[in-house]
């Protein structure tokens, strides 16, 4: 697959190199697995462990427990090479860091840390629990509950949806101490897939991004610790919104890396298909689809670096992480489409990778915060600015 172009001059030379790491590691340890993947829909448990040996499954975490000790941006940029290769993997990845970890780094005490966080750094796979059946864009009103008993919490409930849930051991979960309180109920627990109790439901069958599990997460009467209850009792909804302002930024740096995928095979195959005795890349339409890619492509780049940079500067990123989501999955939709037609017929077959780029594309605009809420809460900064 040839390369896609980067904007060098808005990376360090430390995170030209990581990038270039990430993107060799793609190419080579991934690369041959993708077709195989999607087909069976499952994820290779070889390549995960390589993942781990890579330090991609731990990028922001201290060295002291176990992780690369890195930035956010870093952990953004490998997510962006994961998903030119594969938008699968990304995610799992993405996942790992901008949510799980995140929210240990940012709302567990030193406890939590100290038991987890080498875990997921070392071997084990993180999962995050909050959709619900009947609780989507509107994550509060989940019915998952939890009763206190003695020196435990009590957890019964379902969760949908959940990315990564098959590969996972360690999963952190939402559910409501006090319903009648609301949104103020709900609290975040540690739960290990060993518990009893605790039980990986349904895989679902998927358009795409098919080598990710996304599985039912089914709760009974789990007996949890209150130990493992992650922050304070009642503010969940808390861990739930911010750690999902930054993993949003995760999600738009996977339809970055998707769309300069998509985007690298299409421009491959215009130089090599010919048609009426020349290449499709000579032909000036070509060259001006070949020229919006790019330059939507270049647009949504800066978006998501900006996000994650003021992330990384404690600086006020939420309106941008919505913005840069929202972008990045518009691109990536229009990328891969315009990137099959330039395949034309072949593009229609499992053969090229211009389909699976286009069935990839659509979940950009609907898991960690469909289009519509991206928009509502562009709308509300605005107009409170």
């Amino acid at each position: 697959m040839t390369t896609p172009h980067q904007p060098l001059t808005t990376l360090s030379e430390d995170e030209k190199m990581f990038f270039q790491s990430v993107q060799d590691f793609a190419k080579k340890e991934i690369s041959p697995l993708v077709e195989q993947m999607d087909e069976s829909e499952h994820m290779e448990p070889a390549l995960v462990e390589k993942l781990f040996e890579m330090g991609l499954m731990g990028i922001e975490v201290p060295e002291e427990w176990g992780g690369a000790g890195s930035s956010f941006f870093n952990a953004i940029l490998a997510i962006e090479a994961l998903a030119q290769v594969d938008p699968s993997v990304s995610v799992l990845v993405d996942v790992q860091n901008t949510l799980v970890e995140n929210a240990f780094l940012r709302w567990g005490d030193d406890h939590l840390k100290k038991t987890y966080l080498p875990q997921l750094c070392g071997k084990k796979v993180g999962s995050y629990c909050l959709t619900e059946p009947n609780s989507g864009s509107d994550a509060f009103a989940m019915k998952s509950k939890a009763v206190e008993d003695g020196d435990h919490y009590v957890l019964t409930g379902k969760k949908v949806f959940i990315t990564n849930a098959k590969e996972a051991d360690i999963f952190l979960y939402f559910a409501n101490v006090n319903p009648e309180a609301g949104y103020k109920g709900i609290t975040a627990f540690v739960l290990e897939r060993d518990m009893p109790g605790f039980e990986i439901g349904k895989k679902e069958k998927k358009l795409g991004i098919r080598a990710s599990s996304t599985c039912e997460v089914l709760v009974n009467e789990v007996r949890v610790p209150k130990s493992n209850v992650m922050g304070e009792v009642g503010k969940g909804y808390k861990i739930a919104i911010e750690t999902l302002n930054e993993g949003r930024i995760g999600i738009a740096s996977q339809m970055l890396g998707l769309a300069g995928g998509a985007y690298a095979a299409a421009l491959k195959y215009s130089k090599e298909r010919e048609q009426f005795g020349r290449s499709l890349s000579q032909f000036q339409g070509i060259q001006f689809q070949i020229a919006e890619m790019a330059t939507r492509i270049e647009a949504a780049r800066l978006m998501v670096y900006n996000a994650a940079r003021l992330k990384d500067a404690g600086q006020p990123f939420v309106k941008e992480a919505a913005m840069a989501k929202h972008m990045a999955s518009d691109v990536a939709e229009f990328v891969a489409s315009l990137g099959l037609e330039i395949f034309g017929g072949y593009g229609f077959i499992k053969e090229f990778p211009a389909e699976k780029f286009y069935r990839d594309a659509k979940i950009g605009k609907i898991y960690e915060g469909t289009t519509n809420m991206q928009l509502q809460t562009i709308g509300k900064m605005l107009l409170a600015e």
